[in-house]
């Protein structure tokens, strides 16, 4: 292609030409790049490397309206980067989202798939996220920004951890506040028994898997978290079902009919067995876990649940989910009970994959038991965040099985469906909840924007990244980091804030409550510093054998 401009170009190649704003590495709001593009096919060309005549140029968004900058010249793109359908709508999308140029230097074989996923149509994966063609300049500005993003998720999961070793813990009685004001102060010493399971093992993993966090008062605050769930999470005991709700001093306060408080309970216990070794308490997870599979799968009537007749007999994509992450967590490093519930991960994930509808174009949250959707707003109801979370409990499930094909169908329906779906196109962020059929959500918060589904959806396309090499995947994870950072993220107290308006202001100051503790923003920190931390050693080695020994004939950075 050259030097081609869209003036040079005949009338047959120049054809739907149109502008798509694809955001930078800094974020939506700031810098970026326009591209004009012609999108014929050159004769020879594959892969969906058929866009011809793109000329870029620099732009500064200013308040959502672009600024025009200089030329900066034509390059190739992959056509499963650019918007798809009529004026730029990508599958799923009613705002279009576009998913911006092809990196320097990475290339697709013939039979590879266009579709942003990574993978071949014979379900191998395409690429890696070490690309031999990149350039050795490329590979190390690659690196560069890499490193910056791992220091700078490192001392953001120090400072997390710093507020909640200081604010949370409760010496006299043991577990954890949660109801913490923005500079950390406790505004309510109520006991959510999800929260007191989720801090447990959150302590417990960073305290087996970081250096830095291998000290006794993490561990020590941990144990002293597990010793009160053992002793008041129950509410009748030995029944198991868990409060939802102690006072400071153990007491039940309420009881939801779900099976979240038992799974978190289930967590922690394991995690505490994984880093003591006390026997007890890798008898509770087992014991616990044997209850809740009996409830989602035989009898739920221990749960308390009333079985009325007009109510849908509906599934929600949350029961199946935390039982896939249990199998994975009681499953990790351990071959004979991985093995053992083999069978019920299989079905866990096979639960969720039937929550993909409407011929593949939509995750809805709700489907009738045998998999069909439900009419009315239950079964419109949309929840991208939920639908992201998933999307990386089904990765690693698809890792664990060596599943190229499904590894590459769950990136393009949990991941990138969801994602262009859910982002908002005016002010950015993730809307909490959606209508399938674009009507108002009946919920009065859906277009707030919640700290959650960000920290999942970076785990998600991070690590969608990580086991592909698709550059679309590490794009959308530096937009959605550049986001979270700027908008969640507290300067001044530390931790984030968990409640924003629409257009990024703060809702709620608190940063933590009934649902939001020590968990999601530090589970998601961790997370994504591991998985840099494995880039970076993968980049490392491929950067210096590239600088030794460059490719014969490799063109210059930019020439195409």
């Amino acid at each position: 292609m050259g030097g081609a401009r869209l003036g040079q170009l005949s009338d047959s190649h120049a054809t739907a030409l149109r502008s798509v704003w694809l955001p930078g590495r800094e974020g939506v709001m700031s810098r970026g790049l326009r591209v004009w593009q012609a999108s014929a096919r050159l004769p020879g060309q594959g892969c969906g490397l058929g866009v011809v005549g793109v000329v870029l140029e620099e732009a500064v968004q200013d308040g959502g309206r672009g600024r025009e900058g200089s030329v900066l010249g034509p390059i190739l793109v992959r056509r499963a980067d650019l918007p798809r359908g009529p004026w730029g709508a990508s599958r799923g999308s009613k705002s279009g989202s576009p998913r911006g140029p092809l990196e320097p230097g990475v290339t697709c074989g013939p039979g590879e798939s266009t579709d942003g996923t990574g993978a071949r149509e014979d379900g191998a994966a395409c690429g890696g996220a070490v690309s031999p063609s990149l350039s050795p300049q490329d590979m190390e500005k690659e690196q560069e920004t890499l490193r910056a993003w791992k220091e700078r998720v490192a001392r953001e999961l120090d400072r997390v951890v710093a507020f909640w070793l200081e604010h949370s813990h409760d010496q006299e009685q043991g577990g954890f506040f949660t109801c913490l004001g923005r500079d950390g102060r406790v505004y309510d010493d109520l006991k959510y028994v999800w929260l007191q399971g989720r801090q447990v093992w959150m302590y417990c993993r960073l305290y087996r898997q970081f250096e830095r966090f291998r000290r006794p008062e993490l561990l020590n605050a941990a144990k002293a978290g597990g010793e009160f769930l053992l002793r008041y999470a129950q509410v009748a005991p030995p029944a198991k079902k868990c409060a939802f709700v102690l006072t400071r001093d153990g007491r039940p306060v309420k009881v939801q009919r779900t099976i979240f408080s038992e799974c978190f309970y289930t967590m922690a216990m394991n995690e505490l067995w994984r880093v003591t070794g006390d026997a007890r308490y890798q008898s509770e997870a087992m014991e616990m876990m044997d209850q809740i599979v009996s409830w989602v799968r035989e009898d739920p009537s221990g749960l308390g649940r009333p079985q009325l007749p007009g109510a849908p007999a509906s599934e929600s994509m949350a029961v199946p989910m935390m039982l896939l992450n249990l199998v994975e967590q009681l499953g990790e490093a351990d071959e004979e009970l991985a093995g053992i519930s083999a069978e019920l991960g299989d079905w866990c994930a096979q639960r969720i994959l039937q929550h993909v509808q409407r011929g593949g174009q939509a995750v809805l949250e709700n489907v009738s038991e045998d998999g069909e959707e439900l009419s009315g707003c239950l079964g419109r109801h949309q929840n991208p965040g939920h639908a992201l979370e998933a999307g990386w409990f089904l990765l690693r499930y698809a890792i664990r099985r060596g599943d190229a094909k499904l590894r590459a169908h769950v990136i393009d329906k949990f991941l990138l469906l969801p994602f262009h779906s859910g982002w908002d196109p005016e002010h950015g962020g993730l809307f909490y909840f959606q209508d399938a059929d674009g009507l108002c959500p009946t919920q009065l918060e859906w277009a707030m924007k919640l700290w959650w589904p960000h920290s999942e959806a970076m785990i998600a396309f991070l690590m969608g990244y990580s086991e592909t090499g698709d550059p679309a995947l590490l794009r959308i994870f530096y937009q959605v980091a550049e986001y979270t950072f700027r908008w969640f993220r507290d300067p001044e107290y530390g931790e984030w804030f968990g409640y924003l308006n629409r257009d990024g202001k703060v809702a709620l100051t608190i940063k933590g409550g009934p649902f939001k503790g020590c968990f999601h923003v530090p589970r998601c920190l961790a997370m994504c510093e591991e998985m840099l931390n494995d880039l970076l050693s993968r980049l490392a080695p491929a950067s210096a054998l590239s600088a030794r020994s460059p490719p014969a004939g490799s063109a210059r950075p930019g020439a195409e």
